[in-house]
């Protein structure tokens, strides 16, 4: 599980990367597709954890909120 909970915060990590990414916006399409291509994998990650993963990081991928996942899996893997 160790790998996939990496992977899943690699993902998160990247995800904010494009969001913050100046130079990708310029081009609209572009930086839609790859936060589409992004937020695919997260899902794809998510869909892959184990039932006995956390409820609380559970809940915050099933609400959508990356922010507060990553700051679990950072917290939590210290």
């Amino acid at each position: 599980m160790e790998s996939a909970l990496a992977k899943l915060g690699q993902a998160l990590r990247e995800r904010l990367a494009v969001i913050r990414d100046e130079e990708s916006r310029r081009d609209h399409a572009k930086h839609i597709d790859r936060l589409r291509a992004v937020s695919e994998k997260i899902d794809r990650l998510q869909e892959s954890l184990p039932p006995s993963t956390d409820p609380r990081l559970k809940h915050y991928l099933d609400r959508k909120s990356y922010d507060k996942a990553l700051e679990y899996l950072e917290a939590t893997t210290v």
